[in-house]
């Protein structure tokens, strides 16, 4: 039986009443939180932040530039180059007679300026081996992690970065580079809570991050001392509140300031000094403080697994008006401590929204290089029924997925 429409669409119509209610509320909260914004001192408030880390519930960022709250784009270099890349896999199949996954980058580069350039790639990765399905602890071989569900995106984020560092490192522009990445450099997965029942444990964490994620980046840091090079990774209608969280301890009233436990935890949601910041977003924030083209001030994440593991590469980010939406753009410490290479991530990030209506055509281009359709999907199981059939090798599968392929009634 196929979804009941009708009765979706009267459940809706229930929701919306409320939201629209809820609307009025929320709007006056913004002001109010947005006015705190403008009227506290950023050192105020990093000095409160600092005073309660550990107690509080929320986590609230670190404003690294006081001067402003918004900054005007710079404009771009007369020539300059963008790469990105960007990723899409196929999951390990319990139903498939052959135990594999399957990642797929795509990446894009474009020259602007005296002598433009365009080149784009598609390149499909089969994983099939003991070492590619598992992680192993080397300090004991028996110990082993599958690489399925979040793993496996964590291991596709880290083959993305990997491939945006060989682009960049095979091309000697001459003029300055960006290299863009979609979604964030933060891995939260590996923060803590996760998977269900507690951390990942601390081979998988070195494994995926160390050795990883965190290891291209170094890379990276490495080639741009002798190369004009920056990264960034570029967030399309974030929900994080990260600064909305740092405006809280503006709104606290309590003497020591943000000791949740001690002065809140018998009060009901809704009727704390702070809850006038209750599901307001950066971007509603910055979507009244920015005009079009300029970014906000930068700001740092206090995350566990940024504060505990990434050094030099801590994750530093600004917000940016790209005309149709506000985008949270992040980059790594070292760049966010040169003014010339964040200016060239605000700009040259700018220009490639404008030309692609909003959103960077070069991401665009790299997501369109990587997408894996439900056709593909399908032709893919097919594929490899069919050579193990061709090598006269056993092909099977469950009952209930045969049974999704042969419908009886």
């Amino acid at each position: 039986m196929s979804l009941d429409l009708h009765e979706t669409a009267a459940q809706l119509i229930d929701v919306t009443a409320k939201y629209r209610l809820d609307e009025s509320s929320r709007k006056r909260s913004l002001e109010l939180t947005l006015s705190a914004l403008q009227s506290t001192d950023a050192r105020t408030l990093n000095d409160r932040a600092e005073s309660s880390q550990g107690q509080v519930f929320f986590l609230p960022a670190e404003a690294i530039e006081h001067q402003s709250l918004s900054y005007p784009n710079p404009g771009p270099p007369p020539d300059f180059s963008i790469f990105t890349t960007d990723g899409s896999h196929i999951d390990v199949d319990r139903h498939s007679p052959l135990e594999c996954y399957l990642i797929n980058i795509g990446s894009c580069h474009l020259t602007y300026g005296a002598h433009p350039f365009s080149q784009f790639t598609s390149t499909p990765r089969l994983y099939t081996t003991d070492k590619e399905l598992f992680i192993v602890d080397p300090s004991d071989q028996t110990n082993t992690y599958p690489v399925e569900g979040v793993v496996l995106g964590l291991v596709r984020a880290i083959e993305e970065i990997k491939a945006l560092v060989q682009a960049l490192k095979t091309h000697d522009a001459g003029h300055p580079v960006l290299g863009l990445l979609d979604g964030t450099l933060i891995l939260w997965a590996l923060g803590g809570g996760a998977p269900p029942g507690g951390r990942y444990p601390d081979y998988v964490r070195n494994y995926l991050l160390d050795r990883g994620f965190l290891e291209a980046l170094f890379d990276i840091y490495q080639f741009a001392q002798e190369h004009r090079v920056a990264i960034a990774s570029y967030i399309s209608l974030p929900n994080s509140s990260e600064v909305a969280n740092l405006i809280r301890l503006a709104l606290c009233d309590y003497d020591p300031i943000g000791n949740c436990s001690r002065f809140c935890s018998s009060i009901p949601a809704g009727q704390r000094h702070c809850d006038a910041a209750n599901e307001i977003t950066d971007r509603d924030l910055f979507g009244q403080l920015l005009q079009p083209g300029s970014r906000s001030a930068l700001y740092s994440s206090r995350s566990p697994v940024v504060r505990d593991y990434y050094a030099i590469h801590k994750t530093h980010f600004f917000y940016l008006n790209v005309g149709n939406e506000i985008a949270r753009i992040e980059i790594p410490g070292w760049i966010a401590s040169d003014p010339e290479a964040v200016d060239l991530v605000h700009s040259v990030v700018l220009d490639n929204a404008l030309r692609g209506d909003g959103y960077p055509v070069a991401l665009q281009e790299a997501h369109e290089q990587a997408v894996i359709t439900s056709n593909d999907r399908n032709i893919f199981s097919q594929l490899i029924d069919r050579t193990l059939e061709n090598q006269s090798l056993p092909v099977y599968t469950s009952e209930k997925q045969r049974s999704k392929r042969n419908r009886w009634v």
